[in-house]
């Protein structure tokens, strides 16, 4: 791609990739007369925070709606590290549906979205640790090369660059944004970049000032500087809604982090901080001409502009069209050197085809093809003014190789369907997310195109260009192919058209623990992405570990029909831990992916391809304990742990607790449940007596704010926590039972832990409460309120905010010892 294309593809492309699974919306008149007053308005904002969710939606929308500027929100992370309430996914997989929560919200609220490379590694207390895992200089380079790329008039950060901001990632935020200010516009720094853009220093950078009691309050924050203030809360008249209307539509978005939010109406004040940058007076764009006279040569244009706003008919939008049209040819007089005439052209095509009602999509028939693979795809398109002449003249599908000239008058109302066969090149790359295609590094993604760096998804794996001819201008609109359901319940859905291997595995867990020398049996399902796929499997795994058979032949019929395959795998004699990887081979090469779908109704199917392959652990471990109750909390993978140790767990729910519950060597609760399950508290004493009884109940982490009582004794839940995986774990009281019976722990088990130690560790508890372990973060005081346990009757009651949930599903040998001595301590 030369310089310029690529120039005017990074202009574009926010308003390209915001879920291309999704179909647009056809915009009401009032949003088109919207759009059409934002063609008025050049200029740029850019705000920096650091996960989905950080972003102030309400500002945001202002910049966008009221403000009409250009408007990007840079996350330096995709949310990998955070936590799921509607789900199960953790890590990559929740970063996946939060990139998609992200753009469900941008597509309310109007910015763009973009990312750096950096990843979620769970909560940090510090700026120091956070660049420090990321790579100072890597992210650095992310942000610099954003500003470059949106070059803003403005930048605004969500936080300040100190342990005001809560949070590591936080405050990172705000010193790599801060940092990036001053060095943007110096050609010496990241100059690798400059092959595709230019350097760009933006006129000033804010701090998007903390509230005091946000929702009821518009105090003046006392913070010194020179402070702006910004009545966001508008009502904008054309969309029907306020803009806190808007942002609360855009903050539920963020289903998995439970934000659903109310709408805000009336008054409010946001307050901007200036932290570098020329001195603004009133108004963050002071000395920032936001007009076309920023543009050489675009006296004709804001004419047509304001001829269009000052004529626009919402009755008939379409009258609009042949002034949209001589407006586009004015600026293409003008070229594709200036960046605001490049966008602005993307903007009036956009206006041309809302004013039209002009609808064209590629629907394939089928939502995944392999390479080689044969299908077809629906051509369709359909105008539904009669005021202006629309023919359609030429399509091609550039993947695929196909290039046809048409010549299809487009009456209004009248869809032309053109269906065309298709074959997928044997060379396409599977549509794997592009920050997942390597390994992943502890602190960033591993992303050596310059050119992927910041975009939200993938470009579409395969589109469609469409060119129509129009009042006798010819323009060319690109489509992703998206296939196209009708669901009895929720009517036509969309789904992003894949790339897929032919042949996929997955093996049926992601560890497989041994506690003892016995063999397990392996489950592997191979899947099938395209009619008549016949190979072989080989199964891979470490010296001293044994498979049988190492080789199984397949052959698969289908298309999407799975098979099964069972081995057993041998542990090695000693404590020891490896991969088992599982290799396919066909007469069209080697495989060695597994698949996996993430769906979730409010966003776009969301695919992947991981390893084929799974942790085996070898453990030294005893249980005691057989016979397990579980309450399940939000994204839980405990039970499959607790299985893997040789244990038979029962899910339980409220009929359950109000049986009989002495069958169970221990009750464990979920994490989050007590935040979740309204009913729990109902069978709170029912749970109580079952440990007065003699049985023994774990309570995992919970968040703050329960009010049922979760033991039987007293104890409070706060926000502490220790971060640091690797954080020395002091044992209180070395000979109690939880650390010798029947695994004697030692500092050893907490080697190879991950992300974190814990998190929501108890406090303020009853003197019957005895803690196990005392831990802390670099530099701070002691924490002991990781562990609690007390005697009650015959029985035991644990509260841990120790990470367990993150630690058994990642095959940590010592996790699996302790929560063994836990759910076994009745049983001594």
């Amino acid at each position: 791609m030369n310089k310029i294309a690529f120039y005017t593809f990074l202009l574009v492309i926010g308003t390209s990739f915001t879920g291309h699974a999704q179909s647009a919306k056809p915009p009401h008149p009032g949003q088109i007369l919207q759009n059409l007053k934002k063609l008025n308005v050049v200029g740029t904002a850019l705000y920096v925070a650091a996960h989905p969710d950080d972003e102030n939606t309400l500002m945001l929308t202002y910049l966008a709606n009221e403000r009409k500027v250009r408007t990007a929100y840079l996350a330096l992370t995709r949310g990998d590290g955070g936590q799921n309430l509607i789900g199960t996914e953790q890590g990559v997989e929740i970063g996946l549906i939060r990139t998609q929560e992200l753009l469900a919200a941008r597509r309310i609220d109007g910015p763009e979205q973009a990312f750096s490379r950096a990843i979620d590694f769970g909560f940090s207390k510090s700026t120091d640790e956070a660049v420090r895992t990321w790579g100072q200089d890597k992210i650095l380079a992310d942000v610099v090369w954003m500003i470059r790329k949106y070059q803003p008039d403005v930048i605004i950060t969500r936080f300040p660059p100190d342990a005001r901001a809560g949070h590591g990632h936080h405050s990172a935020s705000g010193y790599l944004a801060e940092e990036a200010f001053k060095i943007s516009g110096d050609a010496t720094k990241f100059p690798e970049q400059l092959a595709f853009v230019k350097p760009w220093k933006a006129k000033r950078i804010f701090w998007n000032v903390f509230i005091p009691n946000a929702f009821g309050s518009n105090k003046r924050p006392d913070e010194a500087g020179n402070m702006l203030s910004v009545e966001t809360q508008l009502y904008n008249s054309l969309l029907g809604k306020s803009y806190g209307e808007l942002a609360a539509e855009s903050r539920t978005q963020h289903k998995s982090q439970g934000f659903g939010s109310a709408a805000n109406r009336g008054e409010r004040i946001d307050y901007l901080l200036q932290k570098n940058g020329d001195l603004a007076a009133q108004d963050p764009f002071d000395g920032v001409d936001l007009s076309w006279k920023r543009v050489p040569g675009s006296n004709r244009v804001q004419e047509l502009v304001n001829q269009a706003i000052g004529t626009f008919k919402p009755e008939n939008p379409a009258a609009s069209v042949p002034t949209l049209v001589t407006l586009y040819r004015e600026l293409q007089k003008i070229g594709t050197a200036n960046p605001y005439v490049v966008l602005k052209k993307s903007e009036v095509e956009q206006l041309i085809q809302q004013c039209l009602g002009l609808w064209f999509e590629a629907n394939p028939t089928d939502y995944a093809a392999a390479p080689g693979e044969g299908l077809r795809v629906n051509l369709s398109a359909v105008s539904r003014s009669s005021g202006v002449p629309v023919r359609w003249t030429h399509l091609k599908l550039p993947q695929v190789g196909k290039d046809t000239s048409l010549n299809l008058a487009l009456k209004a109302n009248d869809l032309q369907l053109v269906p065309v066969s298709v074959t997928i090149p044997k060379s396409q790359k599977i549509t794997q997310p592009y920050w997942l295609a390597k390994p992943i590094q502890k602190g960033f993604f591993q992303v050596d195109d310059q050119q992927l760096i910041g975009l939200p998804e993938n470009p579409p794996a395969e589109t469609a260009e469409f060119t129509f001819e129009i009042d006798g201008e010819a323009f060319t609109f690109t489509r992703p192919w998206s296939h196209k359901v009708v669901d009895p319940v929720d009517g036509e859905v969309y789904r992003p058209f894949e790339i897929r291997p032919e042949v996929t595995a997955n093996l049926a867990e992601k560890v497989y623990v041994f506690a003892d020398n016995q063999p397990k049996t392996v489950e592997i399902i191979l899947k099938a992405n395209r009619t008549a796929v016949s190979g072989s499997m080989t199964l891979e795994v470490p010296a001293g570990w044994r498979v049988e058979p190492t080789s199984v032949p397949f052959s698969i019929q289908d298309k999407y029909q799975e098979t099964r395959a069972m081995v057993k795998v041998y542990p090695a004699a000693a404590a020891s831990e490896g991969t088992i990887r599982a290799v396919l081979k066909t007469s069209n090469g080697t495989f060695s992916t597994a698949i996996r779908t993430i769906s979730y109704k409010h966003i776009p199917a969301q695919t992947y391809f991981p390893p084929a392959e799974a942790r085996l652990v070898k453990l030294d471990v005893k249980v005691t304990a057989k016979q397990i109750g579980y309450i399940m909390g939000a994204g839980d993978e405990v039970p499959i742990a607790l299985r893997q140790m040789g244990c038979t767990v029962t899910l339980l729910g409220p009929n359950d607790l109000a049986k009989d519950l002495s069958q169970y060597d221990a009750i464990v609760v979920g994490i989050r449940a007590y935040n979740t399950e309204e009913w729990l508290r109902n069978y709170q004493a029912r749970l109580m007596d079952y440990v007065k009884e003699g049985g023994t109940a774990i309570v995992q982490y919970v968040t703050p704010g329960v009010r049922t009582p979760m033991g039987p004794y007293p104890f409070k839940i706060d926000r502490d926590r220790v971060t640091e995986e690797d954080a020395k774990m002091t044992f209180l009281n070395p000979q109690h039972p939880l650390l010798n019976t029947p695994n004697k722990i030692t500092q050893n088990d907490f080697t190879g832990w991950v992300q974190e130690r814990g998190l929501y560790f108890a406090v303020d508890w009853d003197k019957a409460y005895e803690p196990v372990f005392s831990a802390n973060d670099t530099g701070e005081a002691p924490k002991q309120g990781s562990l609690i346990y007390a005697k009650y009757g015959k029985g035991h009651f644990m509260y841990t905010g120790l990470v367990f949930f993150r630690e058994l599903p990642a095959g940590v040998p010592g996790a699996y010892r302790l929560f063994a001595n836990m759910i076994s301590i009745g049983k001594q």
